[in-house]
């Protein structure tokens, strides 16, 4: 398939790495600027506080609004009314306003992935976009300056240019799993099973047990022992090799903090809460099984 060979294409541009490895350092230094306000303006493009990744949800903006302008512009074309001409410039204008927030949240979420194929695909979706706003830009100006027939060129050039990048976007979604919860296809135990004596966990010791296909991170503070899906739900970062900051667990991939006690995400980038189990301890056994929400 064609769309197949392009991706594979995609995927292989070393020249990509240079240039990303430029960029990530720079989204992360001008976040870290903002001092304390920093990590919340972060946390926001994120989408933390959501519950699921912002990023998604304002690309509909841009994409429904230029699906409007192309249809407009048509009709412009067919019928020559400036009624259908100026519709389309508010469409077209409104999506360039969701563009930038989509791009802010975007660039946000691509900076904590890591080197590989899913960081190039999605500088080349970034790139894409950002050429499909210039295009979108130039059209306006041209509008603006009566130049209809030629607005209307580029922002069909914008379209077909942004629709490349969309299937980018979702290529990242649906192959390489960006922006999904990696603990989506665990399954803790409904009942309680056994998965380590109480003497071998010390204090304060991550440590990664097995029961069923889920691997849990088990931690004593205390007399409280917390029990938590050991794979992070941002990207599957090992959470036993992470660390404890103070009721919390920090990701050692990308740093998402989660709370022990209910596993909800205190710092991003995840947007994905933790799978928190129920912990007792019977007959010398630490014993989990899936907590209620």
């Amino acid at each position: 398939m064609v769309t197949k060979a392009t991706m594979q294409w995609v995927e292989t541009q070393q020249w990509l790495e240079p240039m990303a490895d430029q960029l990530q350092p720079a989204v992360t230094n001008a976040l870290a600027a903002g001092g304390s306000v920093g990590p919340k303006i972060a946390n926001a493009l994120h989408g933390t506080w959501l519950g699921h990744p912002l990023h998604p949800m304002l690309t509909d903006v841009p994409i429904g609004a230029w699906t409007v302008t192309a249809v407009l512009d048509g009709l412009d074309g067919i019928s020559g009314r400036e009624t259908f001409g100026r519709a389309a410039q508010i469409t077209l204008t409104l999506g360039l306003v969701g563009a930038a927030g989509a791009a802010l949240t975007g660039l946000a979420d691509w900076s904590k992935i890591g080197r590989g194929r899913a960081r190039r695909v999605g500088l080349a979706h970034g790139l894409l976009n950002t050429t499909s706003v210039a295009c979108y830009v130039t059209s306006l100006i041209l509008r603006r300056r009566q130049a209809r027939r030629a607005g209307r060129g580029f922002a069909w050039l914008g379209f077909l240019i942004s629709t490349a990048a969309a299937y980018l976007g979702g290529h990242l979604v649906y192959s390489q799993q960006i922006g999904v919860d990696h603990t989506a296809d665990q399954s803790p135990p409904k009942t309680f099973e056994p998965v380590l004596e109480e003497a071998e966990l010390a204090e304060s010791e991550l440590r990664r047990v097995h029961v069923g296909n889920m691997s849990i991170l088990l931690l004593r503070q205390g007399k409280r022992i917390y029990a938590l899906a050991e794979t992070c739900a941002h990207l599957g970062g090992p959470l036993a090799e992470g660390t404890l900051d103070g009721t919390s667990i920090v990701c050692p991939w990308h740093g998402s903090r989660y709370a022990l006690q209910d596993g909800r995400v205190l710092e991003g980038p995840s947007a994905h809460a933790q799978p928190c189990l129920e912990v007792r301890v019977r007959n010398g056994q630490i014993e989990v099984r899936a907590a209620d929400r």
